[in-house]
């Protein structure tokens, strides 16, 4: 997913896109160890974009104290 379309998306819209994500995660170590898994590269890009989901999701709460 693009950065720059994450950081437009509302905090209940990254919510409910990190909790897909990590759904998938949860398929793809599964299809992992039943030996289904095409491409294991896939796990890794999804770990990093849960990983930057969380940052961004940071980022706002940061912004959100600091307005205060």
């Amino acid at each position: 997913m693009d950065l720059n379309k994450m950081r437009e998306m509302s905090d209940a819209e990254l919510i409910a896109e990190l909790a897909k994500m990590k759904k998938d995660l949860f398929n793809l170590r599964f299809q992992h160890v039943t030996g289904q898994l095409e491409n294991p590269v896939v796990m890794r890009q999804t770990k990093k974009d849960i990983a930057r989901v969380k940052t961004i999701i940071r980022e706002k709460e940061l912004e959100k104290v600091q307005a205060e």
